[in-house]
């Protein structure tokens, strides 16, 4: 009899390890499909479907898994970059970045390269702030724009920078500005002089150029500098006769018994003649 009983029992919790065994692989079915993925080009050719039909978010996932199931395939590489733009499509900018900046630490010397620095300038310029505001995404979108110039001249997108690279300047410039007119209306004119230079020596292609001058003149004459203030009428007269601000700056010179006169020794002098006065100036 105890040997029956034991026997019996054995049988039972055999039964039951089974039932048990086949419950959970009922419940919970081995996704076959992430150890037998379809081959490379299969799924970048899904992928590259899907943003043909504007389907940019499931576009992005399907290149990312190229290249995390087929790390070693000639398709990973070009799907990394293929990821972030599909991400920049799709209107998810940080997810583009990062992508792209994985690409480039990647494959940085490849053909892909000027399209990866491409979509970093591009989710940062279109993040472009008022000039009220944070200037970070006008300083990194201009960084981009600028090593596509620089790194792949013959690129495409080299050739779409220019016009960008200079909404990118003006908006920097403006933040100047802006900040400057602050500290001059405070009458904290030293402040107020700081940032007109810079708009002078960094962002001297910008229309805020002539304002610049005009505000340096206007900060001078009040601290009593007007050697410094006729200087820069003297400048701002001679490159832009014409200018609303230089018959405003002249009239205030002359309210003080002096008139422009040019100092070429003078910082805002040097810091004038070493910028080109075409195209987009080096130090901006």
């Amino acid at each position: 009899m105890t040997f029956v009983g034991d026997l019996k029992k054995v049988i039972a919790a055999a039964a039951l390890a089974m039932a048990l065994a086949g419950g959970g692989c009922a419940g919970n079915k081995i996704d076959t499909s992430a150890l037998n993925p379809d081959p490379p080009t299969k799924m970048f050719a899904d992928a590259d479907s899907m943003m043909s039909k504007g389907n940019f978010d499931d576009a992005a996932k399907r290149f990312e898994a190229v290249d995390r199931e087929h790390p070693y395939s000639p398709e990973a590489r070009k799907s990394i970059v293929m990821a972030a733009y599909a991400y920049y499509r799709a209107g998810k900018s940080p997810e583009a970045i990062a992508s792209a900046e994985r690409y480039l630490a990647l494959h940085p010397g490849t053909k892909e390269a000027p399209l990866a620095h491409h979509i970093i300038a591009m989710s940062y310029f279109d993040d472009l702030k008022t000039a009220n505001r944070d200037q970070t995404a006008a300083k990194k979108a201009l960084e981009q724009f600028k090593i596509l110039k620089t790194r792949f001249p013959d690129s495409e997108y080299a050739r779409d920078a220019d016009n960008k690279m200079r909404i990118c300047l003006d908006n920097l410039a403006a933040q100047e500005m802006e900040v400057g007119r602050y500290y001059l209306d405070k009458h904290n004119y030293v402040a107020a002089i700081n940032r007109f230079k810079t708009v002078v020596k960094d962002y001297q292609t910008t229309a805020h150029v002539e304002e610049a001058l005009a505000r340096l003149v206007e900060a001078y004459m009040a601290l009593g500098v007007v050697s410094e203030a006729q200087n820069a009428a003297a400048i701002l007269g001679h490159n832009y006769p014409d200018s609303r601000w230089y018959k405003d700056s002249y009239a205030l010179l002359q309210s003080g018994g002096v008139g422009p006169q040019l100092d070429t020794g003078s910082w805002l002098s040097k810091a004038w003649n070493s910028v080109p006065k075409f195209g987009l100036g080096s130090n901006g």
